[in-house]
């Protein structure tokens, strides 16, 4: 049940907010042992219960740019001087996002019952990563909260930039292909199909390019569906292989190592560990435990076996270097820095230029890959569409010849 309450606090403040808990004496419990008297309490009643399916997809998500800034403005009123749980109810008041709103609440419900904030926000998350909720707990063991909460926010402002400019610079491509796609099927399935009788009923000696484009239409509709129903089979298998150990390891290593993309998927992943691991590090975590956190942010199966083995050799004394040397994903820059990094006592700086590095080569490949495929699709269906338009036209030349 959800309760909506208005108490107050030992030095006379009031103070709002909501609160879940199985009935009202519990709710009356959780309040009075965060230190509140409670002077209203009322339940709220909700018309769509809160783990209903209907109301998740009716729940606006939370963006990581308001994450972003919520990071940012908790940073702000934390150096003013302001409590954290004032300042996550002046956040929560403001917030625009419902669902976000609805969070900070129950964050500082959690806050006011006795748990870390790092805690409480771990709870949430689909809103609040694991990496950040550990940054929030070096940030309260150390003091230096506002200071984790403006790095997380640089990290996850280059994060989300990267991420938003590769997908806006393939997104004309994509559109691109599809299109041709679409325009390509729709005359392959009808428009060709209405000129097959027309060409049949005269006795002229079609040219080779209509010969050809009539029997390729010939076989797609005779035989397309069992090619489609192939091509279909062989996703689902693949997709499912790959949602098995053995499928993630091979698919992740293809992903990293195949001709441009690889490159840049690599480097992408070897730029988001080094940014992270000089995050974790530069805020005061213990490198095994930084590690750990990196292993659960990859995606990549190939990464985080390589993450585990650098992980293992660390703490077999090996140092971070080390075992770099071992594993042919670690780029030389990459192995080269950290030795740098850590025979100056400079790792977290170190790792921080070496993701510079990789993001700005990252950036450059994308933009001359993108380069280079739009000229390419250009060619490719400009020539498709002109095989067909030169199979159609010379077909009605040769009609008109055999009639005149």
């Amino acid at each position: 049940m959800d309760f909506e309450y208005v108490a107050r606090t030992a030095d006379n403040r009031i103070v709002k907010g909501k609160l879940s808990a199985s009935n009202e004496d519990a709710a009356v419990d959780v309040l009075a042992y965060g230190g509140l008297g409670v002077l209203s309490l009322k339940e709220v009643t909700r018309f769509i219960k809160a783990d209903s399916k209907l109301n998740m997809s009716l729940t606006a998500e939370v963006k990581p740019m308001e994450v972003i800034m919520f990071s940012r403005q908790f940073a702000l009123l934390l150096e003013s001087g302001t409590d954290a749980v004032t300042s996550l109810e002046l956040l929560a008041a403001q917030a625009e996002n419902k669902a976000l709103k609805r969070i900070l609440g129950e964050v500082v419900t959690s806050v006011r019952g006795g748990l870390p904030l790092s805690e409480a926000m771990a709870q949430h998350k689909r809103v609040f990563s694991p990496m950040f909720s550990k940054l929030i707990a070096v940030g309260e063991k150390t003091g230096t909260l506002e200071v984790v909460l403006r790095r997380a926010a640089d990290y996850m402002e280059r994060s989300y930039v990267t991420r938003k400019s590769v997908k806006n610079a393939l997104t004309y491509p994509i559109i691109v292909i599809l299109v041709a796609f679409g325009v390509i099927g729709i005359m392959v399935t009808y428009v060709l199909p209405a000129f097959v009788g027309l060409y049949e009923s005269f006795a002229a000696e079609l040219p080779w390019p209509t010969r050809a484009l009539l029997s390729f239409t010939s076989w797609t509709q005779s035989y397309g569906h069992y090619v489609l129903i192939g091509l279909l089979s062989i996703v689902i298998a693949g997709f499912i292989y790959t949602r098995t150990p053995p499928g993630k390891l091979v698919w992740g290593r293809l992903m990293l190592t195949m001709p441009t993309i690889g490159r840049i998927n690599l480097l992408n992943e070897l730029s988001n560990g080094c940014r992270s691991l000089s995050l974790l590090y530069g805020s005061g975590l213990p490198l095994p435990d930084a590690m750990r956190l990196i292993i659960e942010g990859t995606g990549n199966k190939a990464m985080q076996e390589a993450y585990t083995e650098l992980q293992q050799g660390m703490i077999a004394g090996g140092g971070l270097s080390g075992p770099m040397r071992r594993n042919d994903l670690f780029l030389p820059l990459m192995v080269q820095m950290t030795a740098v990094g850590e025979q100056t006592g400079n790792l977290d700086h170190t790792l921080s230029t070496v993701a510079e590095s990789y993001e700005a080569e990252s950036d450059e490949k994308t933009k001359a890959m993108i380069a280079m495929i739009t000229p390419a699709l250009t060619i490719i269906i400009g020539g498709i569409v002109g095989f067909i338009a030169v199979a159609m036209m010379s077909a009605m030349y040769s009609i008109f010849g055999a009639a005149f």
